[in-house]
């Protein structure tokens, strides 16, 4: 039996602190076989001290509510599948909770890895919040690299080329020209401030991008018919497009987050008890879709709650901090038929289009969110993000053949409930393969400090030992020892600076809630940043310390023009010559050590400043 599987084996009979202690130095995944991209993700960057702070979150819904619509034109967003959609109000983005919430997404499961198990953004929780169709049409079509032709005809007029970018329209132009339709207006023009109507609509909300505020001209053919458009499944396009969002977003390397992040935001706080706002009215009063519970701004403790501050409260998650159908006790009477007959869609596993964008719709990972047990899922098929080709007039079909296949598929792979299961199977399985923590219980300050110690311990030892009686093979291994230890508290002591007590670094400074990355600087910088804090006892300790005991004067250190590195290189390569030739070396003395703090000394400390 692996040594893996003995600690998941004897699992029950840890205590807390003892599971702690080892989660504290081994967060995984033990069995890398599910999460095998954790080098490239967010949580790696953490763990090593690389704090990016919180993401920017690119939603434009603040000027959603500046668009005059007639009654003509509301009919014809009813048509197209958007009535519900467009009374959503622009909510107050709370960017540390969902900076926190995309440190533990996984591209490679499409799903939250929470301390309970996987969950995930559900066809379901999106049919419930958004009120969007998640049955239809795949949302797939042609490309385009340039805006005129495509505005022309489904607009009836096209951008100066300051608003436009390749195949992407500006906002602000679409709001400018098209957001007031005249009372005069011929069908025509009505149908065409529609369709500009739409197509902001979707590039601020569902399909927003990174790109500033600018939407690609593509979704307009799919407006050309508003009652065609309603066939489509909106909803389940918008899942796919934030799966790619929060996917890219976990990567170490990413700084910004896209997408529906309402429906993010709001799925947070209807299924955990993390950070959730107070509500200004009474619940019992729902009205559909359920993101209109929490419209408006919110005040309270959240405004003042960074990104460390969410990550402790997710890594510290308990099974009563999850509300896992959390829309069971609310009256389906105000949900439209429509929608309540497309919900059994939200347990299909499918394949989620929105474009290029092919994504996993995986519920069988996450099944107690519809009241079902949970068992151990089947290992994910891995599966190609295609991009959109740079060519105009690219009809992506023909490369989604396979995807658009399992799509039309979906009523066939309904995921169904197993009874009497012991779900202490799936959490063994799911804590060896998953990222149990994400932000470190034992601060890189404490792990910075026991090596420290460790280092002195290792140069107490070589520099009182006595080589009486050894070798000459023998005397270089010890000395080499000595030289080692004692360069690596040299370098310690280098990169040692001193602050106030009370002082404390945040390597993502607050404003108003949100976070702003620090940028590191030189190479030396950068090795300071490695560690969140030191200690002011450590400059003190890490001096060079002289032996009580009289080293033999034949015993000295050689170091050549490459140092230590050089004499590293040699070992590795075996060589039996001695490091030390006298035409290329320095002589450095091996000094007398004064009272030296061990590893147990350290440990008794209680009181520390914290270095910037």
């Amino acid at each position: 039996m692996k040594s893996e599987d003995c600690f998941f084996t004897s699992n029950a009979t840890l205590s807390n602190s003892n599971m702690m202690d080892y989660y504290a130095t081994n967060p995984g995944p033990i069995d890398d076989s599910i999460l095998y991209d954790q080098d490239k993700h967010v949580s790696a960057a953490v763990w090593e001290g690389q704090e990016r702070g919180a993401l920017r979150c690119h939603e434009h819904t603040s000027k959603l509510d500046r668009w005059l619509l007639s009654d003509k034109q509301i009919e014809l967003v009813k048509k197209a599948g958007f009535g519900y959609l467009r009374l959503i109000p622009a909510i107050s983005l709370d960017n540390p909770l969902i900076s926190a919430l995309v440190e533990r997404w996984r591209k490679e499961t499409n799903t939250f890895h929470m301390t309970v198990g996987e969950m995930t953004i559900t066809l379901e929780d999106v049919a419930y919040l958004l009120g969007l169709p998640i049955d239809g049409e795949a949302v797939i079509g042609v490309t385009y690299t340039t805006c005129d032709s495509v505005c022309y005809k489904y607009l009836g007029k096209a951008p100066d080329s300051g608003y436009t970018s390749g195949g992407m329209v500006k906002l602000s132009w679409l709001k400018e020209a098209f957001s007031e339709c005249p009372e005069d207006a011929t069908i025509e023009d009505i149908e065409c401030h529609t369709r500009a109507y739409l197509l902001y609509l979707v590039g601020s909300t569902i399909f927003s991008t990174t790109t500033g505020n600018k939407v690609p001209v593509m979704y307009l053919p799919l407006f050309e018919n508003f009652d065609e458009a309603g066939k489509y499944a909106w909803g389940a396009a918008a899942l796919s497009f934030l799966y790619r969002a929060l996917g890219n977003a976990s990567l170490r390397s990413q700084s910004t987050i896209s997408g529906c992040l309402t429906l993010l935001q709001c799925w947070s706080y209807y299924h955990l008890n993390v950070g959730r706002p107070k509500l200004h009215h009474d619940p019992i009063h729902e009205c559909f879709p359920f993101v209109l519970r929490w419209k408006g701004k919110h005040n309270g403790p959240t405004s003042n709650r960074d990104v460390a501050f969410y990550r402790k409260t997710l890594d510290s998650m308990k099974p009563t901090d999850v509300e896992w159908c959390p829309y069971a006790n609310i009256s389906h009477t105000v949900i439209p038929d429509n929608i309540l007959n497309q919900l059994i869609l939200g347990r299909s596993k499918t394949m989620l289009i929105c474009y290029d964008k092919a994504e996993r719709h995986l519920p069988d990972r996450c099944l107690r969110q519809f009241g079902m047990h949970q068992t151990i899922p089947e290992a994910v098929q891995k599966w190609e993000r295609k991009t959109r080709g740079v060519d105009g007039g690219v009809d992506l079909s023909g490369k989604m053949e396979t995807e658009l296949s399992e799509w039309a598929n979906r009523r066939f792979h309904i995921v169904e409930a197993e009874e009497d299961l012991d779900e202490g199977d799936y959490m063994n399985w799911y804590l060896k393969v998953t990222r149990r923590l994400v932000g470190r219980p034992i601060p890189i300050s404490s792990e910075f400090q026991r090596m420290n110690s460790a280092l002195r311990d290792i140069a107490h030892v070589a520099d009182t030992l006595s080589t009486h009686g050894m070798d000459d093979q023998q005397i270089q291994s010890v000395t080499r020892i000595r030289y080692i230890a004692h360069e690596c508290l040299r370098d310690y002591v280098g990169n040692s600076t001193v602050v106030t007590p009370n002082s404390q670094i945040d390597i993502g400074k607050m404003s108003r809630g949100k976070e702003r990355v620090r940028r590191r600087g030189t190479s030396k910088r950068r090795k300071k940043d490695d560690c969140e804090e030191y200690y002011v006892s450590s400059i003190h300790q890490a001096q060079l310390y002289h032996v009580e005991n009289e080293i033999d004067p034949q015993e000295h250190i050689c170091i050549t023009g490459n140092g230590v590195e050089e004499e590293e290189e040699q070992l590795s390569h075996g060589s039996e010559e001695s490091p030390c030739e006298p035409e290329a070396t320095t002589v450095v003395d091996i000094v007398n050590q004064s009272p030296l703090e061990t590893s147990e000394d350290v440990t008794r400390q209680k009181d520390y400043s914290v270095t910037a």
